[in-house]
C-alpha cells in the first residue's frame, strides 16, 4: 500500500483508504474518492505542485498534502 502522491504519471491504482479529518473526507467523498474506486494519475506539476487525477470520467486536481492522505493499492 502506498499513498497517491507516490504514483507516477500514467499509473493506476485502487483507493484503499483515506486518512483525513471529517471536512476533507467529506469533500473528497463528494468528488468520488471512495474505497475501491480506480484512480489514475494524469499529470503532475513541477516542484511538488498539484496532482491531476481521474476517477471514472471526472478529472480532479489535488494538492500534494491531500494526495498523501489517500492510500492506494494494487497498482495496475
Amino acid at each position: 500500500m502506498t499513498s497517491l502522491d507516490f504514483l507516477n504519471v500514467g499509473d493506476s491504482a485502487h483507493i484503499h483508504a483515506i486518512d483525513a479529518e471529517a471536512s476533507l473526507l467529506h469533500r473528497l467523498s463528494a468528488l468520488g474518492f471512495r474505497s475501491g474506486k480506480r484512480i489514475k494519475v494524469i499529470r503532475r506539476a513541477k516542484f511538488n505542485g498539484p496532482i491531476h487525477v481521474r476517477i471514472g470520467t471526472t478529472d480532479i486536481i489535488l494538492r500534494t498534502t491531500e494526495a498523501r492522505r489517500i492510500k492506494t493499492s494494487h497498482a495496475v
